[in-house]
């Protein structure tokens, strides 16, 4: 996700959004101060809800992309977490 999501609990969001669908994974700010990213895993009923709320976020986010790219599932995770 692009524009102003750092800063604005967009991370603990996901986390949120995520481990209440049953998605794990991972979410971290971008090194260049104007992106998070993540990493998520689950059904594709849920990626798909996961998906709609990142591109509105918390209350004092504005999103202004959203790029998504889907693989096979690694099954690497036991629950949603932040990264730092």
């Amino acid at each position: 996700m692009k524009g102003r999501v750092q800063g604005v609990g967009f991370r603990e969001f996901v986390r949120h959004e995520a481990s209440s669908r049953g998605i794990t994974g991972w979410v971290r700010n971008g090194d260049d101060g104007q992106c998070v990213e993540l990493v998520a895993e689950g059904d594709d009923e849920a990626l798909a809800a996961l998906l709609e709320m990142l591109h509105t976020g918390p209350r004092f986010a504005r999103v202004d992309a959203v790029e998504s790219e889907y693989s096979e599932a690694g099954a690497g995770f036991s629950r949603f977490g932040m990264e730092m």
